[in-house]
């Protein structure tokens, strides 16, 4: 009933920037909670950063002061906006949300991911 789809992936020289998108569509109630995940080739998927649904944003260390995420709830959006890219950045990004559709529970979804490369 939920899908999201992430778009804004590409390739980057490092130093630059990128912003993804991620857009909630179907049967949805509300949207808690949403987030960036990542995973680079032969590791684990890591969370970049999270928004809550006041606006309360965390990140990981390795992206603090370089990512912002945000959301637009009207149009059932997270962003990501990526700077100072880094050839370590470079991963598939997957946005994550919290979404209440049919009934009272909140589930968890998950986009198909993008293709961030950045290169050095």
């Amino acid at each position: 009933q939920v899908q999201l789809v992430e778009s804004g992936g590409g390739l980057v020289q490092a130093g630059g920037s990128l912003r993804l998108s991620c857009v909630a569509s179907g049967f949805i109630f509300s949207i808690n909670a949403m987030a960036w995940y990542r995973q680079a080739p032969g590791k684990q998927r890591e969370l970049v950063a999270t928004i809550s649904s006041g606006g309360s944003t965390n990140y990981a260390d390795s992206v603090k002061g370089r990512f912002t995420i945000s959301r637009d709830n009207a149009k059932n959006t997270v962003y990501l906006q990526m700077n100072s890219l880094k050839p370590e950045d470079t991963a598939v990004y997957y946005c994550n949300a919290r979404v209440r559709s049919g009934g009272f529970a909140f589930g968890d979804y998950w986009g198909q991911g993008t293709q961030v490369t950045v290169s050095s």
